[in-house]
């Protein structure tokens, strides 16, 4: 069984990974579906200021927070090579540090970024809107999945 600090480490994973889900569960299941019923105008705008907000520290510190997690604990893994719980602490930060952090970095900010240089009431918007709403939140389901089974697999670990 995993204990002292690598079970605190653990624990903090499943929290970290678990929470970075939730929030894009919402996104996935609600957020993006109000924001794509509003005329496209307001729906940019909205998005955009979404976005903004989004790399404050509040939930900057959670989502980087628990990749920077995820990585110690990869690399507390490979040095300490535990009889237990080492392929579920793996594939766990394998899965938030490619799924959740890279799939962020290499599909949703571009997205992100494209559309904050748009002006929300120009024809360019208005035609882009719906190609980012379908293309951001299909990516945003594989952030999802891959955060949950994170965390589902930092929980197998720990039992």
């Amino acid at each position: 069984m995993i204990d002292g600090p690598y079970f605190v480490l653990t624990v903090l994973g499943v929290l970290g990974t678990g929470l970075v889900a939730g929030v894009f569960c919402a996104f996935s299941t609600f957020v993006m579906r109000g924001l794509a019923a509003l005329p496209p105008a307001q729906g940019v705008a909205a998005m955009n200021s979404i976005n903004v907000a989004a790399v404050r520290p509040p939930f900057m510190l959670v989502f980087v927070g628990s990749a920077v997690l995820c990585s110690v604990l990869a690399v507390v893994t490979f040095v300490l090579w535990p009889d237990e719980g080492r392929v579920e602490l793996l594939l766990g930060s394998a899965l938030f540090l490619f799924g959740s952090f890279g799939v962020t970095m290499v599909a949703n900010v571009p997205r992100n970024d494209a559309l904050l240089r748009m002006d929300p009431g120009t024809p360019e918007a208005a035609a882009y809107w719906p190609t980012y709403v379908r293309e951001w939140t299909g990516w945003n389901h594989v952030r999802m999945v891959a955060s949950a089974a994170a965390a589902v697999s930092y929980l197998l670990a720990l039992a």
